[in-house]
């Protein structure tokens, strides 16, 4: 009897073991957007540059700019997206910032308009590891001739910002982190299991899904603020080929990419803005704080009514937050070099 029940059980392993490692391998590769370029997609405020990086004929990236409005040449910002998102999501806050100098918001691959690049289109290093990203965000900033610039990023571009304070502190004036991903939790996997063919479907599936622009409203704390316009903004990936071969490129490598800036947070120097909404359904509060008490030399603003895209949501409350650190920053005595790099 229970010879039988065990081997009845051990055939039903097998089968939801095949079934695991079979279905995943159902998921269609052929892209959902076969056709279509950046320049047709592009809006009238689009710019368009050729970023060098290793074992690629250079990767297209595209970007929004405001020059310094004041002429003071004071500051410089650099502007990092979040997950999903691409440099439209400044809009409403990259004209005032170029009141304090020239702003810049990029589209970091494989997001908005910058290039879609897939397997087979590099020989180097993946433009897709978290090392290549740091890379990027200096490679942008020699392409467009910054010296020295405030990074601002929301979310994952957080994450990206104060890694790329820590590489490079001489280039980093200060931060403004929005939300950012720091103490999230999220697992990874070894490399090896990653690149098995199963989860690289699975990572194909998972980007189709995530490129819906409908998931923006997750981002609000009332999503009846997002309008039409913006929604437009959020799926502009959608109108380039091989869109979600790409984010599933990306996906895939993040697999086995851990978030463990969170060691480091005392190593950062430079001055830094914490930013959170208080109804941030996606990183919470709490966390945010966390980061702000962390941080050596962190002021923290907490915005009323506001969920994971400030900038977006309530770009007023926004400004008003950065506009009296700016004023601060300005007021005192300017580090030296050696203070920063330490």
């Amino acid at each position: 009897m229970w010879k039988r029940v065990m081997l009845v059980l051990g055939i039903l392993l097998v089968l939801l073991l095949g079934a695991a490692a079979l279905v995943p391998l159902l998921i269609p590769t052929t892209s959902v957007q076969p056709q279509g370029n950046a320049h047709a997609a592009a809006t009238p405020d689009s710019h368009f540059i050729s970023m060098p990086f290793p074992g690629t004929a250079g990767i297209d990236v595209h970007y929004l700019e405001r020059p310094d409005a004041a002429g003071s040449a004071r500051h410089a910002f650099l502007l990092l997206h979040g997950f999903t998102f691409n440099s439209f999501t400044w809009s409403a806050v990259i004209d005032p910032l170029a009141a304090y100098g020239r702003t810049v918001a990029y589209d970091q691959i494989p997001y908005g308009l910058s290039a879609k690049l897939t397997a087979g289109d590099w020989t180097a290093a993946d433009p897709y590891a978290k090392e290549s990203a740091i890379a990027q965000v200096f490679a942008v900033m020699d392409q467009l001739g910054l010296e020295r610039a405030i990074l601002v990023g929301n979310s994952s571009g957080g994450t990206l910002a104060l890694e790329a304070a820590l590489a490079r502190p001489e280039r980093v004036e200060a931060l403004i982190l929005v939300a950012p991903w720091v103490y999230a939790q999220r697992p990874t996997i070894p490399a090896a299991v990653a690149d098995l063919p199963q989860l690289q479907r699975l990572s194909l599936l998972l980007a189709r899904k995530l490129g819906d622009p409908t998931l923006i409203g997750y981002s609000y704390h009332d999503p009846a603020r997002i309008t039409a316009a913006r929604r437009e903004q959020a799926e502009i990936h959608t109108r380039m080929a091989h869109w979600d071969l790409a984010w599933g490129a990306l996906l895939q490598r993040s697999l086995s990419t851990p978030v463990d800036i969170s060691a480091r947070l005392d190593q950062v120097r430079q001055p830094v803005l914490v930013i959170t909404g208080n109804q941030d359904k996606l990183v919470k509060e709490a966390a945010t704080r966390r980061v702000a008490a962390t941080l050596p030399n962190a002021t923290l603003a907490v915005l009323p009514d506001c969920g994971h895209v400030p900038q977006e949501e309530c770009p007023a409350a926004f400004m008003g937050a950065v506009s009296a650190w700016l004023n601060g920053l300005d007021q005192a005595p300017a580090p030296t070099d050696a203070a920063v790099m330490r």
